[in-house]
């Protein structure tokens, strides 16, 4: 199983909308079974709140539930237990080293590093511009599924062995 954890400042935006766009992605490719998906926040500011109300109805335009969904932090002991952990911004990998101490593992990046255009998501809590936030996320999302296809091909098939069809 491949662990994802997205993390931004407050946890309920940009980390939450890749949360719930990778996952959406991960289940249309039919890998679902493959990967634990979460995400959470560096500062404790919205801990136990809901979705934003701009990221709800983002995403609930493109079909995708938030339901249930509540703001949590991050903690030292996720570095032991997720195999990614992205931040939206430079800002929000320096605090998540403040917080998980060094990333001696290679673990910690940004989303949009996995892309042809590496560079920090704009927190639409600031900018309000949640349909921009919306196209940066999927880009990341898309490129880091395919990073990731690429580099752990043999455990996705391991965890859905391809059966030989016998006629």
């Amino acid at each position: 199983m491949i662990k994802v954890l997205f993390v931004c400042h407050g946890n309920i935006c940009r980390s939450l909308m890749a949360e719930f766009v990778f996952r959406d992605m991960v289940q249309k490719e039919g890998l679902g079974h493959s990967f634990h998906i979460a995400s959470s926040a560096t500062s404790r500011e919205e801990i136990g709140n809901g979705v934003h109300q701009g990221t709800k109805k983002k995403l609930k335009e493109v079909g995708i539930s938030t339901e249930g969904k509540t703001a949590v932090q991050l903690t030292k002991k996720d570095y032991e237990d997720y195999d990614y952990i992205i931040g939206m911004e430079d800002f929000n990998l320096r605090n998540m080293k403040r917080i998980i101490g060094e990333d001696t593992e290679g673990k910690v990046s940004r989303l949009l590093d996995f892309t042809d255009s590496p560079r920090d998501i704009d927190d639409p809590w600031y900018t309000g511009k949640f349909d921009q936030t919306y196209k940066e996320v999927y880009e990341g999302c898309q490129g880091l599924l395919e990073y990731i296809k690429r580099n752990h091909r043999e455990q996705l098939d391991s965890d859905f062995p391809i059966q030989d069809i016998k006629e």
